[in-house]
């Protein structure tokens, strides 16, 4: 019972500042009742959560972050409404950008006063009235947040600057105000109103391009939405047709597909017939053939035809939408390695606030003269440098982009913790059907009985009239015979086609088409179908009322792809292996034409797992490429699992990655995004730790004794500023490479 209560749902979260916020609300979540787990993503923004609905709801989520200081959006009911989402997320833009802008302005002549026009009339004043703006009202964020964490025990990076700027700022004031308490004691005041200005300047900076940054990882998640039509064709209770929003269909609404028509959501054809590209689903180039009882799906294409279907799935429960879903999911799960730097990031805070005290209490006795001036300087430097954002989003903006990438190129990737298997990868294995063949018909085989051009012009005529992708294929390997007039052509359902020339009935279809109509074959046709049947080829027959004229051979071929994928793998070091149910003759051509060398035929699914298992035995990295379905057990089984093709929900459940489009040279770039992305997460990471390891030090003054250095605070603000900035933009460099 519960897990048919078991929900997964991704909400975006707001007002989280840092990896500390993240690595928080992520503690929270997982720490209610009812919640299986919880995982937060900075770079998105969001809280993937996967809870039983019957113990624990969305509202209760909110009300936990609401009172830590975060908010969380959870009324999200389908794909449009992430239209609001990205119009919150170009205001908050829009607002950091003012706010920045401004900062800056008031910032400047700050900056030039301190530096080159100190003595001027009222340089202290003019300085703490331009600075004042800045902090209260350009910083106040950084305050209200800071307030918002003290009052739950917490802190986060808005604490290092609140406490660091607010330090600075009040020092100023006091020192402006009460400028006789220091002269007295034979001390020279110092403002710093310019570190406290710049340094708010600076951040808002970071967080502008950093924000614009992190916008882009979302282009492949409004690429797939793209799919979806804004606009469908219902027909009213009175039979009337009206065009109506997307957002407002209802199951068991009654649309109609005109062609041309993108599918507006999952649904059953009611009436008519037609022919659907369902290529951006499936990837595969033929058309398939949709009549009234058949399974049509959101963002498909339909052709030629008309037909009425009825709304089955609706919203977040079509196909699309669930290849949306996971993609989302996948952008926000998390790499093992990520564990860590959470880790890090839960202590990282409290960590530096007490450096930072430290540095201060050290300065005070180390040096009599100017102690308190230089440990001022090094705690606010310490507090402003010391930046847990680069941390939190070297792993997940890496994994956004890469997996928004691997979507962009039609592969759906489950997870982060797939993006880290698929790298160690040393052994593939290949389903044969529908993974190597090309995936459109072609005529392989022919046999007359009575070769001549009339015959042949019959049967292109008849096949022309048909709209059956086979019928295609036959139209094509006669290009260039003339066709004819056919009177009374008539559809037969899966079995073929039947017409009249010159008063006689021709026929062209399947064996069930000769056998009801007590159609004669001669035995040496016979003998040929049996020939193909054995190679595995679909076979039709052309005849008249009495006898078979001719038996034609079609069969997908390997795809041209295959074999440039192929040896692509071949070059990357990786063993291949062909696992067939077909007979051994069949799989036996196929690995000789794609050369490779190891192939077992006749494999029942539980035959396939054990193999599987025999290389795991030998510290073998196993990847399965399977349909999901018959190779189920095959694709649990392996280190890591690829579903080919459209995919069921079955296939999608169970594989680690589905290969939406059935081309193999997709495996190859799924292993090659898998090892840029883990490549582009040790950078982000070895910069990040690199960063705060020099920076920190140096922040708190060990260079002074040596020769004379104390970092400047508004150089360590434009610093903190750009490691997160330089993280995200490493991560965005995988959008440009090649795969």
């Amino acid at each position: 019972m519960e897990n048919n209560n078991m929900i997964k749902e991704t909400f975006p979260v707001l007002n989280m500042s840092c990896a500390v916020c993240a690595s928080r609300v992520d503690k929270e979540l997982n720490q209610i009742k009812g919640v299986k787990e919880a995982v937060v993503n900075l770079a998105s923004a969001s809280a993937t959560i996967e809870y039983n609905s019957s113990i624990v709801s969305a509202e209760d989520f909110r009300s936990r972050l609401v009172a830590l200081g975060y908010d969380m959006i959870i009324d999200i009911k389908d794909e449009d409404d992430n239209d609001e989402v990205e119009d919150a997320e170009k205001k908050k833009y829009k607002n950091i950008k003012n706010r920045t802008i401004w900062a800056i302005a008031l910032s400047l002549p700050i900056f030039v006063i301190s530096m080159f026009l100190m003595d001027i009339p009222y340089s202290n004043l003019i300085m703490w009235v331009l600075s004042t703006p800045v902090i209260f009202w350009l910083g106040r964020g950084f305050f209200i947040n800071a307030y918002k964490q003290a009052r739950h025990f917490s802190a986060n990076m808005d604490t290092l600057v609140a406490l660091s700027t607010g330090i600075a700022y009040i020092v100023s004031v006091f020192n402006v105000l009460f400028t006789s308490f220091w002269l007295s004691r034979g001390v020279h005041p110092h403002v710093y109103f310019e570190a406290s200005s710049v340094i708010i300047a600076f951040i808002l900076l970071g967080k502008l391009l950093e924000s614009r940054a992190k916008g882009k990882t979302s282009f492949a998640i409004k690429k797939l939405i793209g799919f979806q039509p804004k606009i469908v064709t219902v027909i009213s209770e009175n039979g009337k047709e009206m065009e109506i929003s997307i957002k407002d269909i209802k199951k068991g609404d009654i649309l109609i597909a005109k062609p041309g028509d993108r599918i507006a959501v999952d649904g059953v054809i009611t009436k008519g017939y037609s022919y659907v590209d369902e290529s951006m689903l499936s990837g595969e180039p033929m058309a398939v053939l949709k009549q009234e009882g058949y399974l049509v799906y959101a963002g498909t294409i339909n052709q030629k035809g008309s037909f009425n279907y009825r709304a089955d799935k609706v919203g977040s429960q079509t196909m699309l939408s669930h290849i949306i879903n996971m993609v989302k999911q996948a952008q926000g799960s998390k790499a093992p390695v990520q564990k860590l730097v959470d880790k890090i990031a839960g202590i990282f805070v409290p960590i530096i606030i007490s450096i930072s005290i430290l540095s201060l209490i050290a300065w005070l006795f180390l040096d009599t003269q100017n102690g308190l001036t230089h440990g001022l300087l090094s705690m606010i430097t310490v507090l402003i440098i010391a930046c847990p954002c680069a941390l939190g989003l070297a792993t997940p903006t890496a994994i956004m982009v890469g997996i928004g990438k691997a979507a962009e190129n039609g592969i759906l990737i489950k997870d982060a913790k797939t993006l880290e298997v698929a790298k160690n990868i040393d052994t593939i294995i290949l389903d044969k059907t529908g993974t190597i063949t090309e995936g459109k018909p072609i005529v392989t085989d022919i046999q007359w009985a009575s070769e001549n051009n009339i015959n042949k012009s019959i049967l292109i005529s008849l096949e022309k009239l048909s709209e059956h992708p086979i019928a295609e294929s036959i139209v094509n390997h006669f290009n260039g015979v003339e066709s004819i007039q056919i009177d009374d052509f008539e559809s037969l359902t899966g079995m073929g086609v039947r017409g009249i020339f010159e008063n006689d009935t021709y026929f062209a279809g399947s064996r069930k088409l000769i056998i009801e109509n007590n159609i004669e074959i001669d035995r040496k046709l016979e003998e040929y179908s049996n020939l193909l049947s054995k190679e595995n080829k679909t076979i039709i027959y052309f005849a008249n009322a009495k006898e078979v004229i001719a038996v034609l051979g079609i069969m997908d071929k390997i795809k041209e792809t295959s074999f440039a994928a192929i040896k692509e793998l071949k070059k990357e070091g990786l063993d291949i292996y062909i696992l067939s149910g077909d007979n051994i003759n069949i799989a036996r051509k196929i690995a000789e034409d794609l050369g490779i060398e190891n192939f077992k035929a006749e494999m029942l699914p539980q035959d396939k797992a054990d193999f599987i298992k025999e290389l795991q035995a030998n510290n073998k990295k196993v990847c399965m490429v399977g349909d999901g379905i018959n190779d189920s057990v095959a694709l649990a089984q392996s280190d890591l699992s690829i579903a080919m093709g459209k995919g069921s929900d079955l296939a999608m459940d169970i594989a680690g990655m589905t290969i939406i489009s059935s081309e193999l040279t997709n495996i190859y770039k799924a292993i090659k995004l898998s090892r840029l992305t883990v490549l582009t997460i040790k950078q982000n990471l070895f910069w990040a730790f690199v960063y705060n390891i020099i920076a920190i030090p140096i922040a708190a003054g060990v260079l002074y004794s040596f020769n004379g250095f104390l970092l400047n605070p508004m150089i360590a603000g434009a610093a903190m500023a750009m490691s997160s900035v330089s993280v995200v933009t490493n991560s965005l460099r995988l959008r440009a490479k090649k795969i």
